[in-house]
């Protein structure tokens, strides 16, 4: 996964302002300095929390993925573990474990219990687990296909998203120079966030849910964020 939407991930979805609201929303939610992201990507939040003044290890299953992310870190602030986020194989402990960019949707329901689990094990005591997920909205959003096409980094792409059930599917479109195509297909599951919230208290985190940042509980929107914290509150 990512072999080939890695090289273009950045043109085609950075979002410098979105990158700031994470940061934000990090240091609004954790005490202490030591975080680790799960599923890093192309390393634009890491980066930006590591120039903040947070201590990061930034893990993602792409060896593609981690190889941009490092090429932005010249001053070498951060340590890069190609890891599969459901068999976390790290001694240390955080103050706080993210995952964001909807990531935790491309698991399967068995595979979520597996990270919760291991990220609580992870956890310093009063750290905290923050992470996004599509909201069900998206569903309804994306019942009606959406389509984009056009030239980025010099590559003809099109790209196409659609919904089915609980699925969002992802079709990605890359023509060489000869106009030869190379795809791309992602498929994420959309969760039930009060069935998410239920496995998480049953692990023994104590929680919070916002959408989109900033408004309280579970409402209408794109993302549900949960901030999680281990030990008593």
């Amino acid at each position: 996964m990512y072999n080939v939407l890695a090289k273009h991930y950045d043109s085609l979805v950075k979002d410098e302002d979105a990158t700031k609201q994470y940061v934000e929303f990090v240091k609004q939610h954790m005490l202490g300095d030591s975080i680790m992201e799960l599923a890093c990507g192309s390393g634009e939040i890491s980066l930006a929390l590591a120039k903040t003044g947070y201590r990061m290890v930034a893990s993602d299953i792409s060896a593609s993925m981690l190889k941009v992310a490092k090429a932005k870190d010249a001053t070498k602030l951060i340590d890069y573990q190609l890891m599969d986020m459901t068999k976390i194989n790290d001694s240390n402990h955080y103050d706080a474990i993210i995952c964001f960019c909807d990531s935790l949707n491309y698991l399967e329901s068995d595979d979520l219990v597996n990270v919760f689990t291991s990220v609580y094990e992870h956890l310093n005591e009063q750290g905290v687990w923050m992470f996004d997920m599509h909201s069900l909205d998206r569903l309804e959003e994306f019942s009606e296909a959406f389509y984009e096409a056009g030239i980025v980094d010099g590559v003809e792409y099109t790209w196409s998203i659609c919904s089915e059930e609980d699925k969002l599917y992802h079709n990605f479109i890359f023509y060489d120079d000869r106009g030869n195509p190379q795809y791309e297909n992602h498929i994420q599951n959309v969760f039930d966030p009060q069935e998410v919230k239920q496995l998480l208290e049953a692990i023994g985190f104590h929680l919070e849910i916002f959408t989109d940042f900033e408004k309280k509980g579970i409402q209408s929107g794109e993302k549900y964020f949960f901030v999680c914290r281990k030990g008593s509150v």
